[in-house]
């Protein structure tokens, strides 16, 4: 489910909706046309009450009311939403309004980054690498930390460059360190930045050079 109506949108009202279907002036409208119309209208009338219940839950979190928040967004997420399924994988992690549960957290995260939500990816991938609500599993944990990388995911990129630095279910290789360092600390990871710097220490000019082209040559992908 998509919520594509910013705060703020002039359409306030779902007096389109009406029971019987039909619109203001349709009857002189071509069918296509009118057929066109009624659609766009019909998807109005689904996401303005869905964008609300999410912006809802949104206020609620922010003011600390975690079980309003909980309240608004289960059922987004149980209709798909993954933006809501994210949400509420970080509600149980953190024991928000409900008592905290890592199996939980878990089920939401993989719901949202399975559709590529990133942070949900993310996030994901920490539970396997530390074993949190799933058994430890560097492969998993690799597996969704490159997919939210990919998408530009700061934290995600650092932590694949720990795994090659440190040869956490990878072989060492500092060359691929150095370079998802470089990513992550252009995407704003201040971290990132004084590890590589660290790093650096240890590798040739020659290797160096590598590792830059490498990340130059990086690009991110779509979900």
């Amino acid at each position: 489910m998509s919520r594509t109506l910013a705060p703020g949108s002039s359409i306030t009202s779902i007096d389109w909706c009406g029971t019987n279907g039909e619109f203001p002036g349709s009857n002189n409208r071509p069918m296509p046309l009118r057929f066109t119309i009624a659609f766009v209208l019909l998807i109005v009338c689904l996401v303005v009450p869905a964008w609300a219940d999410f912006q809802a839950g949104m206020d609620a979190n922010n003011r600390g009311d975690y079980a309003t928040a909980l309240r608004e967004w289960r059922p987004l997420a149980e209709q798909g939403d993954a933006l809501a399924q994210y949400n509420l994988g970080v509600l149980y992690r953190k024991g928000r309004g409900v008592p905290q549960d890592d199996v939980q957290a878990r089920q939401w995260y993989a719901k949202a980054a399975a559709q590529g939500q990133a942070k949900a990816q993310f996030n994901l991938g920490t539970l396997y690498f530390n074993g949190e609500g799933v058994p430890k599993d560097y492969p998993q944990a690799l597996r969704w930390f490159r997919l939210a990388a990919d998408q530009g995911e700061a934290l995600a990129q650092t932590k694949i460059a720990i795994m090659y630095d440190e040869g956490q279910g990878v072989s060492q290789d500092i060359v691929q360190a150095y370079k998802w360092y470089s990513l992550a600390a252009t995407n704003g990871d201040k971290p990132a930045a004084e590890l590589r710097d660290a790093l650096a220490k240890q590798m040739t000019p020659a290797q160096i050079a590598e590792a830059q082209k490498l990340a130059q040559e990086w690009k991110p992908k779509q979900k």
